[in-house]
């Protein structure tokens, strides 16, 4: 029995050292990646300047790993205090997107028992990286020049949420037709921590906010998830009817004000293939929420109000 259990230890050991080595590796390689994403944001080509002059793309991709870091360790410490069986992140790089990653993947091996564990393992992620996106957007977009927009150019226009809106108008004031902020490598980190934080807080399945959901209203959220992954359809389908009547309004491409809603449209398909591999929310035992975890569990809900972009990103 004794061998058994040895074996069974050493085992379990050496997958951990493997999985540890895995998420290293991946880790370096997503940093990386965000580092050239960086380079691209301040128009610096390291493949024509050099690989050395990747290191010119930190002020990008050292705050937004940060924020990343923080989200995901986060899910990792709460889960290992509430003794869940949990892999260390695995952190996905892609440097022809956006923001250079496609965020990070951790493994629940065990179980979450009960929901006060679900809320505090779900919650603990968006909520230890907003804490860390907050600053490095406010630095950012303190830094962030308001310019004269050239009519003769076509700019990416970023997603505006309440609270981003919010802090633009607090830092520079209200800004005039014509004009508008330019952001810093910095501030897109931070906008990208807005973001990222938004996609994960939605309520459906098993994405963040979905465990959140799940935790504050038990089996119920199964139903509403449903509801909620049906209304992110609709959302596209009225954000792009919206942006295309604005469009025809203005006497602008009706096309391109078409794909407006699409980032909504792409998250329901992925959300729902991932709904249709899951028959449900892994269930807990039953349990209710202690007091100050319920109110934990709505401010979080309300966190994805105040994040909410209706278009994510988008060319003028």
């Amino acid at each position: 029995m004794n061998e058994r259990q040895d074996v069974a230890e050493q085992a379990s050991a050496e997958r951990e050292d493997s999985g540890m080595l895995t998420a290293v590796g991946l880790f370096a390689l997503t940093f990386a990646s965000m580092l050239y994403v960086g380079c691209i944001w301040a128009n610096v080509d390291p493949l024509a300047d050099g690989l050395l002059s990747i290191w010119r793309g930190w002020p990008f991709a050292v705050p937004l790993m940060a924020i990343l870091l923080s989200h995901e360790l986060g899910h990792y410490f709460a889960a290992r205090r509430h003794h869940v069986d949990v892999s260390p992140p695995y952190f996905i790089p892609m440097p022809f997107t956006l923001i250079g990653t496609f965020g990070a993947v951790i493994r629940m091996r065990s179980p979450i028992e009960s929901r006060d564990a679900l809320l505090d393992i779900g919650a603990a992620g968006p909520l230890a990286g907003f804490v860390v996106t907050l600053p490095v957007l406010i630095y950012g977009l303190a830094i962030s020049p308001v310019e004269r927009l050239d009519p003769n150019v076509h700019y990416l226009v970023e997603g505006r949420s309440l609270l981003y809106s919010g802090l633009i108008y607090a830092l520079k004031g209200p800004i005039a037709d014509g004009f508008d902020i330019l952001l810093s490598p910095t501030a897109l980190a931070g906008w990208a921590g807005l973001l990222v934080t938004m996609i994960n807080l939605v309520p459906v399945g098993q994405l963040d906010g979905g465990h959140v959901a799940y935790a504050l209203f038990g089996p119920r959220q199964d139903q509403y998830s449903r509801r909620v992954l049906h209304g992110l359809l609709v959302l596209a389908l009225l954000i792009s009817g919206g942006a295309m009547l604005s469009a025809w309004h203005h006497s602008q491409s009706i096309s391109s004000a078409a794909f407006a809603g699409l980032n909504w449209g792409i998250w329901w398909l992925i959300l729902s293939l991932m709904m249709r591999a899951n028959a449900g929310h892994p269930p807990t035992a039953p349990s209710e929420l202690t007091s100050i975890r319920r109110i934990v569990a709505w401010g979080t809900l309300a966190l994805f109000v105040l994040l909410f972009m209706p278009t994510w990103i988008r060319e003028t």
